[in-house]
């Protein structure tokens, strides 16, 4: 059996190597993934679904590559943006944002994004070699997650981005989250079809997409906050070292293995994502940082950027887990990379290496290959976005108000969209005046589907069951209970002890 896939993995690395096409494809699909990352306000998602329709004239190798391609630089592309201008490429850099744009303005953008592509890179490879080697064990620990505890997960991922956002009133966090929850809610209810908080409204019967809530929140709000300023701050145009130096990258060993095991674990998740990864990964650093690095935790850590970056490249390799061996796409980019593979008739699940023998062999030596890509792209990318992103910001930020508009307008073609990012922006510049965080409205609006209609189907599943043989038959589901109740716990009663006895909150 192991010369059988000996023999595949050879005839896979052959073919690329005779296939010049396959790399310069390769190169083409990470260069447009790290450009459309960089665009404020677009999404990993958007990429591929909107590039998955090049893919139909693709041979089955070439189609591959190219969307693994994709996959792999926009993950990273989105920190860009997200640290030179504070406004994050895709959701999923919100961490980065918040760290990395605190250290471009202390003239360390460059570092900042060579941390951050750093990260990526060692959380890809994290990605990659759990999915080749722990396939079956991720794979058990996955299918646990069902409704009830995908619901707590999504309720999770919420709460403690709250209490990270606002660290001194957690409340405002968890409020911030709950008015993106009531925007998540608009629209049609995923189980019986009941329209809600429509008024009437057709356009509102799709509900709210978070792409423009994104673009609004971020970008416009952005917009809205520098413009009036008599001297906005800006980044300085040196930029200085790029790639971090080796004995610091080992320094933080620790918190990428970590991060990468994180990321991996919950990419291996239907429905979780990269944002989830990011900002529990986010969170678990700053709990897990020393007291002199947590203090530095949301004004500028690159222990912090690293927390997040590998956590959310790696979770490319954990949602490509159930994708290939289950059919079922670990995220919405994944879905894309699985609409690719059945354009070309690959059926994937349990036979994908019986009935395609090699073919997951040659999606992991791709995975390699965009790895390698991406760095090396990004690193001649660096400098001229730093350059780009430098220009003053009454310069920059009017050009980027057209991007926000097309932005918004490319989700689905309409205008109604449009609509909604000028009243998120103008809605989240007000929330920021009052001392509200953004990024728990966002992963709300995010999230809020996702837990909406797993709580929805759990509490028809659990009608007959009483409340203790569910906390006693789903004990993941209890753990998870929990762990939400204790950070609701430690974000109203431990951070206010530590606040009357005038210590810096953790």
């Amino acid at each position: 059996m192991s010369a059988v896939i000996g023999g595949q993995i050879l005839e896979q690395l052959v073919f690329i190597a005779q296939t010049p096409w396959l790399w310069m494809i390769c190169l083409l699909g990470v260069t447009l993934g790290i450009f459309w990352g960089a665009m404020p306000g677009l999404s990993t998602t958007m990429a591929m679904t909107l590039l998955v329709g090049l893919t139909v004239e693709m041979t089955q190798a070439v189609a591959i590559m190219f969307m693994l391609g994709v996959y792999t630089g926009s993950v990273f592309g989105g920190a860009i943006s997200a640290v030179l201008i504070n406004i994050p490429g895709t959701p999923d850099a919100v961490p980065t944002m918040i760290e990395g744009h605190a250290l471009a303005k202390k003239g360390e953008g460059g570092l900042a994004l060579g941390t951050a592509l750093a990260a990526s890179f060692m959380g890809n490879w994290i990605g990659i070699i759990l999915l080749i080697a722990f396939i079956p064990a991720v794979l058990f620990f996955a299918l646990q997650f069902r409704s009830w505890e995908m619901f707590l997960l999504s309720l999770w991922g919420i709460a403690i981005c709250g209490s990270m956002s606002s660290t001194d009133m957690p409340i405002k966090g968890w409020i911030s989250g709950w008015i993106g929850l009531l925007v998540a809610f608009i629209g049609l209810d995923p189980i019986h079809g009941v329209s809600r908080f429509t008024f009437g409204s057709f356009a509102l019967g799709d509900g709210i997409n978070f792409i423009p809530v994104l673009i609004g929140l971020f970008g416009l709000a952005e917009i809205l906050r520098v413009l009036p300023q008599k001297s906005p701050a800006t980044i300085p145009s040196e930029v200085g070292r790029i790639l971090p130096p080796i004995r610091t990258l080992l320094r933080y060993t620790r918190v990428s293995l970590r991060s990468g095991l994180i990321g991996t674990v919950i990419g291996a998740i239907p429905g979780a994502g990269a944002n989830i990864a990011s900002f529990f990964s986010y969170d678990v650093g700053r709990r897990r940082a020393s007291q002199k690095e947590k203090a530095k935790w949301g004004k500028g850590s690159y222990e912090a950027i690293i927390s997040a970056e590998v956590a959310n490249n790696a979770n490319v390799g954990g949602s490509m887990l159930p994708t290939l061996a289950l059919g079922i796409p670990g995220n919405a980019a994944a879905a894309a990379v699985l609409a690719a593979l059945e354009l070309k008739n690959v059926v994937v699940g349990p036979l994908i290496q019986t009935e395609n023998p090699g073919l997951i062999f040659y999606i992991y030596i791709s995975l390699i290959i965009a790895n390698f890509f991406m760095y090396g792209m990004a690193v001649l990318l660096i400098k001229p976005c730093v350059k780009l992103f430098s220009l003053p910001r009454t310069l920059l930020m009017p050009l980027i108000l057209p991007i926000c508009v097309i932005g918004s307008f490319a989700v689905n073609l309409n205008y109604f969209d449009v609509y909604v990012m000028l009243f998120s922006g103008i809605f989240g510049y007000v929330l920021h005046r009052f001392g509200f965080p953004l990024a728990p409205l966002v992963l709300a609006v995010i999230l809020g589907p996702l837990a909406d209609e797993n709580l929805r189907r759990a509490l028809l599943i659990f009608e007959d069951a009483g409340v203790l043989n569910v906390l006693w038959d789903r004990k993941l589901g209890t753990i998870l209970l929990l762990v939400v109740l204790y950070t609701f716990y430690d974000g109203i009663f431990k951070r206010n002890d530590r606040n009357s006895n005038g210590e810096i909150n953790d």
